[in-house]
């Protein structure tokens, strides 16, 4: 490693407690594409969007357990930058850290076309003209990247509470649903709430394998950033505790976040009755007729996509700070303010944010906008997770002592990690299967372009 342990005031500080990690991985578990992009899905795939979210779920839970063994294995580690340099070269930490900030910058802008798109029931249900949608956007970026400039531990605090919020609000949602349910309750569009709605309408394929596999296209996008836990790995006390108490709960995260809440959402409301543009969870409440219920729902998304772009610039910039550290990027990120906080980095992406606020310029449609950034981060997450599989397989060939000693072992070892990864390859193809979509993947590439000229001209040039 060419990391080495240095002064303290030149390092990251643990200041994250358990309390503070376990919500950050709900926080992440509980992403935006839930609430936003979950009407969408229902529209494309119907009930079977359970057994998507059910099996991406269990390959990200995969994922998570191979990253989680690669972190403990070595606590010199701080985040997946670390590991794919040292497991497989260079390139792959150059390649992984910068792609995991542009994946975070892509889904900050995602979130900022969420943001207006919800600040619209305030306004009467009116869309922003461009320039209140930009100013919008540009207040909310100073107002994250303050709370990240602060200290560690503010951030995780606020954390706590923005997952806190997500938390209470599916768990009401459900209670709100069940009861709906069991009480017969009928909508003004004369839909009875039923758990029979889940198969009454076309049984639980109604859209057949065609709809079923871009189900996946946003379903996908709703799990990113869960490996946050390990982004936050650094700064975590307790690591060998924590760390896996925080991976092993995803499972049931996913089941009664996911799984649950959505099949309440289609039992209150048939799936083809659920408009694709709008948030099931905030139309569940909107239906039961409580208008102040929808109005809390809305801000209760709100927090949830504040949460996801607080959670997005601090991994932007422990991402830029890993890869100065590692010669792989500007020195100037490595550098810590009194806070023990990478703040050139964190400048550095909110920049890049603020040209991400003039996209609300190009393209007016925040769903459309909302739709193409999605796309394009789960394409650049998915590279990230390829990446974290392959680490694993070096690790579990090359080091085999280290791995028999893991006590926090990838269930399956190899198979599990070909199985994943013949999974995530496959969703590439999937991507390409919707219009929308396909637009993100063409684009794509020239990323990979853009990586592999920046790698050779800045990195191996400065190591001739």
């Amino acid at each position: 490693m060419s990391h080495t342990e240095s002064t303290s005031s030149e390092e990251l500080q643990r200041s994250l407690s358990n309390r503070h990690l376990q919500l950050i991985a709900i926080g992440g578990a509980i992403g935006t594409g839930l609430f936003m992009g979950s009407g969408k899905t229902i529209s494309l795939a119907g009930p079977s969007i359970l057994f998507i979210y059910m099996i991406i779920g269990l390959m990200v839970f995969f994922v998570m357990r191979a990253l989680g063994e690669l972190l403990l294995s070595n606590l010199q580690y701080k985040s997946f930058i670390d590991f794919s340099t040292d497991l497989i070269g260079p390139w792959a930490g150059y390649f992984v850290g910068w792609t995991y900030w542009l994946c975070w910058i892509t889904i900050g802008i995602a979130d900022l076309s969420a943001i207006i798109y919800y600040l619209e029931f305030f306004n009467h249900g009116q869309p922003f003209s461009p320039a209140e949608g930009a100013l919008i956007a540009v207040a909310t970026i100073f107002f994250i990247m303050g709370l990240n400039l602060v200290t560690v531990r503010l951030f995780g605090e606020m954390e706590f509470w923005f997952a806190l919020i997500k938390i209470i609000a599916i768990i009401v949602l459900i209670a709100v649903g069940l009861w709906m349910i069991f009480t017969g309750f009928t909508s003004s569009a004369g839909d009875v709430a039923a758990f029979s709605n889940l198969w009454t309408y076309g049984g639980l394929f109604p859209k057949g394998m065609e709809g079923f596999l871009a189900g996946f296209q946003i379903a996908i996008f709703a799990f990113v950033g869960v490996e946050l836990v390990g982004t936050t790995a650094a700064e975590t006390k307790d690591p060998q505790t924590n760390l896996p108490k925080a991976v092993n709960s995803i499972p049931i995260r996913i089941i009664v976040f996911y799984v649950l809440a959505l099949m309440i959402v289609m039992s209150v409301t048939p799936w083809l009755h659920i408009n694709p543009d709008v948030s099931p969870f905030v139309s569940l409440f909107s239906q039961a007729g409580v208008a102040a219920a929808a109005i809390i729902m809305n801000l209760v998304v709100l927090s949830s996509v504040m949460s996801s772009m607080n959670s997005g610039i601090f991994s932007t910039s422990r991402m830029l700070f890993g890869l100065s550290r590692e010669a792989q990027g500007p020195s100037i990120f490595g550098r810590l303010n009194r806070r023990a906080v990478p703040a050139n980095a964190l400048y550095f992406s909110t920049i890049c944010l603020l040209f991400g606020a003039g996209l609300q310029y190009k393209v007016p449609d925040a769903v459309h906008a909302f739709t193409l950034a999605t796309t394009l981060s789960t394409i650049l997450f998915i590279c990230v997770w390829l990446i974290i599989m392959w680490s694993y397989i070096n690790y579990y060939r090359r080091r085999p002592e280290l791995h028999a000693a893991s006590s926090f072992k990838l269930p399956g070892g190899l198979w599990t990690c070909g199985v994943v990864i013949v999974f995530f390859i496959s969703m590439i193809y999937v991507l390409s299967l919707q219009a929308d979509t396909r637009q993100a993947l063409m684009v794509s590439p020239l990323w990979l372009l853009i990586l592999l000229i920046g790698y050779l001209c800045f990195y191996c040039g400065r190591k001739s």
